[in-house]
């Protein structure tokens, strides 16, 4: 039964859906296991420096977080159409392009932390934890870079079990790794920094041995001559580079947030990492339902056909705002017992209560952004997503964000994040007409 037909349809994407949240689910779930490990012991400045180097590590991962997303709409479109053939070679196109950039990354990692902690804004002692951070976690950058693509790739085959089962086994081994390194032997952020790492390398592991079971040595053998053909680079490496500077723009936008946080003070870059752990959370939860457009969207331009986008527009973009906005009111109803499993300090906690209702517009329009993001990858549209995220960080958040330091007022600071969170729901939508009018290219 096609995906047009309305029961195939909606069980297809609530399946999907459903797994894929439960998987985007486990990547929050160690990162705030990290908040909450870090955010109880005495000293604050441990939450504050691994708040920090993550900006850096936002920088050096997610730029090339085109692995991923490429990697699924390519492969989806080529599930589309039938052809295996085209879906293994743009498995291992990509894997043999992120050991190659992992393996840059090692090499490079003393001027990328000179380079980039001269940029941060912090203390001494958060700098001292924030590079202990940095120099345990880099080397899981091969790991993480290949485990992109391999994630990818089983989502655009519609393998979104597997996915989960990778990330129940690297975030339940972070978890452990966690609670032993940080609570256990004191190690604090650098703990932090090798329990991911270490996840990260066993989920490789188990990556390759799921992706081993299907495909065989002599079906890579037989391909290995087209692994680089130009015209399939080429096309590669076009979509890759529109995603790589819609990605900088997005994680510069986060970044500059977090820097201006810690130019106010330790006490608001703690009290914003805190609230940006909760936006990370729901924005996980909402990419569940994002992948489950991005696969759908890439199928049908497999098939060649718009038929259906439209209801996949519609029902994926009422249940994201849905659970958006669901969950940003249950932090503003209940922010006592929420925000205290994240950190027992007052101050930090009475600070919450103020810039919680933020949550609100920046999940609300984050929502539609989010699921729209899954919508055009899906169609490899990268040049839409580029324009997008620049004119959101350029008009959207950049002005009001100068305007909040200007000020020191961590409210124009939200402001300004969600103002960006509009743009870029804005922008986006402008252009979901034109791709249910002719049929795409």
């Amino acid at each position: 039964m096609p995906f047009s037909q309305k029961p195939t349809f909606l069980y297809q994407f609530f399946k999907l859906s459903t797994i894929n949240i439960l998987s985007n689910l486990m990547v929050p779930f160690a990162g705030l296991m990290d908040v909450a490990f870090l955010g109880h012991l005495v000293e604050i400045r441990h939450l504050a420096g691994v708040s920090l180097a993550t900006v850096l590590f936002n920088y050096i991962y997610w730029t090339f977080g085109f692995l991923r997303m490429a990697t699924t709409g390519m492969t989806a479109q080529a599930m589309g159409r039938e052809d295996n053939e085209s879906v293994l070679l743009i498995g291992l196109r990509h894997a043999v392009l992120a050991l190659g950039l992992g393996l840059t990354i090692l090499v490079c990692q003393q001027p990328l932390r000179l380079l980039g902690f001269a940029l941060l804004n912090a203390t001494p002692e958060v700098k001292a934890s924030a590079q202990a951070f940095y120099n345990a976690l880099i080397w899981g950058a091969p790991a993480t870079l290949i485990n992109f693509v391999l994630i990818g790739w089983f989502l655009g085959r519609e393998q979104s079990n597997k996915v989960l089962l990778l990330s129940v086994v690297s975030n339940a081994a972070n978890v452990l790794l966690d609670y032993t390194f940080i609570v256990r032997w004191g190690w604090a952020s650098r703990g932090a920094g090798l329990a991911t790492a270490a996840s990260q390398y066993l989920m490789l592991l188990v990556g390759i041995l799921l992706f081993c079971q299907e495909i065989r040595f002599k079906q890579v053998q037989a391909l290995a001559r087209k692994l680089f053909e130009p015209s399939a680079l080429k096309n590669a490496f076009t979509l890759n580079g529109e995603i790589l500077i819609r990605t900088l723009a997005l994680i510069s936008t986060f970044a500059m947030f977090t820097n201006l946080s810690a130019a106010m003070g330790t006490v608001v870059l703690t009290t914003n990492a805190v609230l940006m752990e909760v936006v990370s959370l729901a924005a996980y939860l909402i990419d569940g339902l994002a992948f489950s457009t991005e696969i759908l969207a890439g199928v049908f331009r497999g098939k060649g056909t718009t038929e259906g986008l439209m209801r996949l527009v519609r029902v994926s973009g009422g249940t994201s705002l849905i659970l958006g906005l669901m969950f940003a009111i249950a932090f503003i109803i209940s922010p006592q017992p929420l925000f205290g499993l994240l950190t027992n300090h007052t101050e930090i906690i009475a600070r919450l209560y103020r810039y919680v209702p933020w949550l609100l517009p920046v999940l609300g329009f984050g929502s539609i952004a989010y699921m729209l993001d899954g919508y055009f990858l899906g169609l490899t549209q990268g040049s839409t997503l580029r324009q997008s995220t620049l004119i959101a960080t350029l008009v959207g958040f950049i002005p009001m964000a100068i305007t909040a330091w200007y000020f020191r007022s961590n409210n124009l600071l939200w402001l300004s994040l969600s103002l960006f969170m509009v743009a870029r729901a804005f922008t986006l939508g402008l252009q979901v007409p034109r791709t249910l009018r002719k049929p795409i290219a």
